[in-house]
């Protein structure tokens, strides 16, 4: 593995593994954990120089993980590294209204005591997490991570899949996992296509400090333009993902600290009392995109590759890691059966587990985000009432919580906290 600030240039010629990851952020790093943790040989290659992917200083992105994720994160080791930077999500608060004129008296109650599981998720820093999978993926044997490598291109055969490197390399596998977002080049070479469409939203993503403290509470407060998340941190900081009209977000984006905060202020009230931003600004378009199919001869898709949704119910990372716990279970069971484990059938039973649930996820963001991200008062004072009338019915409240926290469906073992 190339450690920090090593530049060599590892000349590999071939280099043979069980399973091969493109995609060095998230999903491809704790699918290479999973798989390595049943005894499966796994290259992960990371376009990005390791010394970025570890960076201490705190950017102001956050994730916000579902119960369900953290029980997966746990189990593969991940958890103890991160536990004490993780920042408990004990309620959840769903509300409707206008700029300047505060919430609806409608609204969304969540709260974690009435689902006797802990809390519905947590928060964590992408600083936190990207060094702890770092770290986990160096002590490995299993797994070989090259670093500051490209994917140039791809060709399987019934037996196996080979690569070729920007550096002239070749690697091969069994099977080859595109973890390496909505541009995915591994699924662009395996010619599959995609679905989708752009919402003319851009989410603006910060961190802020504030006076008073959070009490773990995170918020969900949508505006005709979009929701604003306010997701709580360690301390009184809050990671917030604020959708907007394209255009004004360009303009907000482009405006200094204190013109962005004079914007941000009458979108998200006095509650917490002052506010101050925490660490770097960053956009993000906003667009539905799937891949209109999962897998391809030796290749199977997981995370962004496979589907980029709203981020209007924060599923985005949590869906991806669905994604990982269902393929490393069918993997490593194809693998203990004695199967090929990039054969079309056990490829076809990851799809399979994935599809039905994702197409569900997708379709019902890209509805909540058309019913909300609108001024218009009948669809206004029909969601309103109906956030009342689910919140005034405890049984129907439990099922949503239940959802938020991931641990409804057929879950994959890792995600309920059990060995593969």
């Amino acid at each position: 593995m190339d450690k920090p600030g090593d530049n060599r240039i590892l000349h590999l010629m071939t280099q043979t593994s069980d399973i091969l990851i493109v995609g060095g952020g998230l999903n491809g790093p704790v699918l290479a954990l999973a798989l390595a943790q049943t005894g499966h040989s796994v290259t992960v290659v990371d376009a990005l120089p390791q010394d970025t992917r570890a960076a201490a200083n705190f950017d102001g992105r956050g994730y916000a993980l579902a119960l369900a994720s953290q029980r997966m994160l746990a189990q593969i080791g991940l958890w103890n590294a991160l536990a004490e930077h993780a920042q408990p999500m004990n309620e959840i608060k769903v509300t409707d209204g206008q700029v300047g004129q505060g919430p609806s008296p409608f609204f969304l109650h969540f709260d974690h005591s009435e689902i006797e599981t802990g809390p519905m998720g947590y928060m964590v820093e992408d600083r936190y997490l990207r060094r702890a999978l770092l770290s986990a993926l160096e002590k490995n044997e299993n797994i070989t991570v090259l670093n500051e490598r490209r994917v140039v291109a791809q060709t399987t055969s019934l037996d196996h899949v080979e690569v070729t490197l920007d550096t002239g390399d070749t690697l091969q596998a069994r099977l080859l996992i595109g973890a390496d977002g909505r541009r995915s080049g591994t699924a662009q070479r395996a010619g599959i296509k995609r679905t989708g469409w752009d919402y003319n939203q851009t989410a603006l993503v910060c961190a802020i400090e504030h006076e008073l403290p959070h009490q773990g509470i995170a918020h969900q407060f949508f505006m005709p333009a979009g929701p604003l998340a306010i997701l709580p941190l360690t301390g009184n900081r809050a990671s917030i993902v604020w959708s907007e009209h394209s255009q004004t977000a360009q303009d907000i984006q482009a405006l200094d600290d204190a013109g962005y905060l004079n914007a941000l202020r009458p979108r998200f009230g006095d509650f917490l009392g002052d506010i101050k931003l925490a660490g770097d600004r960053f956009t993000y378009p906003l667009g539905l995109t799937v891949a209109n199919s999962f897998v391809a001869q030796r290749i199977a898709l997981v995370g962004d590759a496979a589907h980029g949704m709203h981020p209007i119910a924060g599923q985005g990372l949590n869906a991806g890691l669905r994604d990982v716990a269902a393929l490393a279970e069918v993997v490593t069971e194809a693998t203990r059966r004695g199967e090929d484990l990039g054969s079309p059938l056990v490829l076809d039973r990851y799809q399979q587990w994935r599809r039905f649930d994702t197409a569900t996820l997708v379709a019902a963001t890209d509805v909540f985000n058309k019913l909300f991200s609108n001024n218009n008062p009948l669809l206004r004072l029909g969601r309103d009432l109906g956030m009342g009338l689910v919140n005034a019915m405890p049984g129907v409240r439990r099922n949503f919580m239940r959802e938020a926290a991931g641990l409804t469906g057929d879950l994959p073992k890792l995600l309920r906290g059990q060995e593969i």
